[in-house]
């Protein structure tokens, strides 16, 4: 499986914006997808999942109200809504797969960066 995210760009703080990620190969239906960020200089960032139905969602509690995990399965694409963003949203953001072989999110895809200005 191959994971793309897309969307990212320069939004204003407060602003919204819409991340998506595209699988292809594999069994898309099947996997979790998590997303994660990467602000300059810091650590890599979990936000949250959606598990493979969209049975499970969750988002870590910095961002909860504002970031929002959804998924289309007939497209194979998870969505990162991300609204009243702050400054400190600023990072490159990447979605991962569980390919389900005890890994954790094993399956990466090279991250967008959203910069959120002040």
């Amino acid at each position: 499986v191959q994971l793309q995210a897309s969307g990212g760009g320069l939004v204003q703080a407060g602003g919204s914006l819409s991340l998506s990620c595209a699988t292809s190969g594999g069994t898309y239906g099947m996997f979790d997808i998590a997303w994660y960020r990467q602000a300059p200089g810091k650590g890599r960032e979990f936000l949250g999942f959606i598990s493979w139905n969209g049975g499970r969602i969750d988002v870590v509690d910095s961002v909860k109200g504002r970031f929002t995990i959804s998924r289309q399965n007939a497209k194979n694409t998870v969505f990162l809504q991300m609204v009243r963003m702050k400054p400190e949203d600023t990072a490159i953001y990447y979605c991962a797969a569980d390919s389900g072989v005890g890994k954790g999110y094993d399956v990466w895809g090279p991250g967008t960066l959203v910069t959120v200005s002040s």
